[in-house]
């Protein structure tokens, strides 16, 4: 796709004219999202008709105009992951936003194949090196979903807080139609301290993965926070769609070194990264790093040609049969999105020696409620209670809170039901226990 003129240098509020009404527009996925454009498009909202928006985790403040009276009959909102944002979600269930349940893997295909039609792409790229091309940086993922169609209009914000990262991450300037230079830096995650709980959680699950293994880490900070008890483990490698802060420090003592993979040996691969400047100065210009289209990173036959691969997602809740629920609250809260979390489990189904790891505390924050179900039909006292599968319980395999492993992978229902109770909080146990004889699982 290479334009026949030079791209033009204009502001955001210039940039956006070139939308027009009933274009589908993509954003660039986290923290790649361009800082600028999106609001100045949600200026133009009444100026357009039927635009959609489409995006995963949103970052900025722009999704709180999808709020405003009428707004989506000018811009609406188009996810297949809303990223805990309160406005996407408030919108998915008044029914001013569409929802694509579609795996992160899958989203590619969507972008340029499916419905959305994506008209116009806006991102973040680095400054154009002395060849003419700039890299998408710290998000790959489903940006070439969005290229291949092609689109109509590339809208690109240029900044130079933007790392260089290898692998499929270029594009040459000659693919832009309208550049915004940005100095403002990109958007960062900044990092949380450890809970107890999560420490807890975090050795058990240290205690599953063995030397030479591939590890995905998934997005969440459940998931993330494993990462910082791996440190004693030996020539671990990783394939996975995001790289977060705590990668650096397995990299600094050894822990990873990525020579027993038996694909892209010696590279970390994956789709994207969120994490904070020290993150992002990193991963410039480094050779060890190969970014990848997330239709490749989370493609389950990719994932089952990786050795002794470890998937590490987090959960909201796991009921007594094994079917995880990780996205949805009640029927209609849209929290978040299927994500990766699929695409691994069906990568480590078909691996020979895969384990999937689901990982989640033992009670909601409040502590009021168990995220150990009998099964989500039963939870009348909590409205919030995930009610849609995200993995079926045919995928299950290993289950972590913080009081223990429970291992569901080749288990009958009664087995499945005894282990997962082990590892609920005490004070539920005996509840779960009851239904579970309710339901013939004890």
């Amino acid at each position: 796709m290479i334009k026949s003129s030079k791209p033009k240098i204009v502001t955001a509020e210039e940039a956006v004219q070139a939308i027009k009404s009933h274009d589908d527009v993509v954003l660039a996925h986290f923290c790649g999202e361009p800082r600028f454009l999106p609001t100045a498009l949600m200026n133009r909202g009444c100026e357009l008709e039927g635009v959609r928006l489409f995006h995963f985790t949103p970052f900025g403040s722009f999704p709180d105009r999808y709020l405003e009276p009428g707004m989506e009959k000018h811009i609406r909102c188009a996810t297949a992951f809303s990223g805990r944002s309160k406005a996407v979600r408030q919108v998915l269930t008044e029914g001013r936003a569409d929802f694509y349940p579609v795996t992160f893997g899958n989203t590619p295909r969507l972008l340029r194949e499916g419905d959305f039609k994506s008209d116009v792409f806006m991102l973040t790229v680095s400054p154009p090196d002395r060849n003419g091309y700039c890299s998408l940086g710290v998000s790959v993922d489903y940006a070439w979903g969005a290229l291949d169609r092609p689109p109509r209009v590339v809208i690109a914000e240029v900044n130079p807080t933007m790392p260089r990262t290898h692998g499929r991450s270029f594009i040459h300037v000659s693919q832009i139609d309208y550049i915004v230079e940005v100095t403002q830096p990109i958007y960062e995650i900044p990092q949380s301290r450890i809970t107890d709980v999560e420490a807890k959680i975090g050795q058990y699950v240290a205690e599953l993965v063995e030397d030479c293994a591939t590890v995905q880490i998934g997005y969440g900070g459940v998931s993330e926070v494993v990462v910082h008890f791996l440190k004693g483990k030996k020539d671990l490698g990783i394939h996975t769609e995001m790289v977060p802060d705590g990668l650096r420090e397995l990299m600094a003592v050894g822990a990873v070194t990525n020579a027993k993979k038996s694909i892209h040996k010696g590279k970390i691969v994956c789709a994207f990264h969120g994490g904070t400047k020290k993150l992002y100065e990193w991963l410039d210009d480094n050779p060890l790093i190969e970014m990848q289209p997330v239709d490749y990173t989370n493609n389950p036959e990719i994932i089952a040609l990786n050795n002794k691969v470890v998937a590490i997602n987090a959960a909201l809740q796991v009921d007594l049969f094994g079917n995880i629920y990780s996205d949805v609250f009640g029927l209609r809260d849209q929290y978040t999105g299927s994500g990766g979390q699929l695409d691994f489990a069906l990568g480590c189904a078909i691996a020979p020696d895969a384990k999937f790891v689901t990982v989640l505390p033992s009670t909601t924050s409040d502590e009021k409620f168990c995220r150990i179900v009998a099964h989500p039909t039963l939870e009348m006292n909590n409205p919030l209670a995930s009610q849609i599968p995200t993995v079926p319980r045919y995928y299950a395999d290993y289950v972590v809170t913080e009081y223990g492993v429970a291992h569901l992978k080749g288990k009958p229902n009664t087995e499945r039901a005894k282990a997962l109770i082990q590892i609920a909080h005490p004070d539920f146990q005996g509840i779960l226990q009851q239904q579970a004889k309710e339901l013939g699982l004890l």
